[in-house]
């Protein structure tokens, strides 16, 4: 039989790990993108109807 392979195991695992990040990143940074986008419309409608 074989022997395992750990290191090759252990760095599958950091790719798999550091993959799952990027993604929670872009999305996080997606709904940043978009929720900043609403915020000034809704900052100046405020401040017209302050005027």
């Amino acid at each position: 039989m074989a022997k395992p392979n750990y290191s090759f195991e252990k760095r599958q695992r950091e790719i798999a790990k550091k993959k799952k990040q990027d993604n929670k990143q872009a999305k996080k940074e997606a709904s940043r993108d978009g929720a900043g986008a609403k915020t000034p419309t809704s900052a100046n409608a405020s401040t017209a109807e302050g005027s």
